[in-house]
């Protein structure tokens, strides 16, 4: 029965030599699922760096504010 094409008769050795083994496989999918995504993120975004660094600037604005005191060190009105 093998011998009906003899000239396919190495192709499924060769199909199961081409598929990469399981860790190979598992790199290049989150190799390409963080490129997606980075493309996603900066997607119509001139100056991705800028953008980033904007948004660290503003995040420790907002811990700075977070962490100084409410009220305690401002001007007293005092009338007399």
């Amino acid at each position: 029965m093998g011998m009906c094409l003899p000239c396919l008769g190495g192709a499924a050795d060769d199909v199961v030599a081409a598929t990469p083994d399981p860790d190979t496989k598992r790199r290049q999918l989150a190799e390409a699922a963080e490129k997606r995504q980075k493309e996603t993120t900066h997607r119509g975004v001139k100056n991705p760096e800028a953008v980033e660094r904007k948004k660290k600037k503003q995040e420790e604005m907002e811990k700075q504010a977070m962490t100084t005191p409410v009220g305690g060190g401002g001007l007293r009105w005092q009338m007399g």
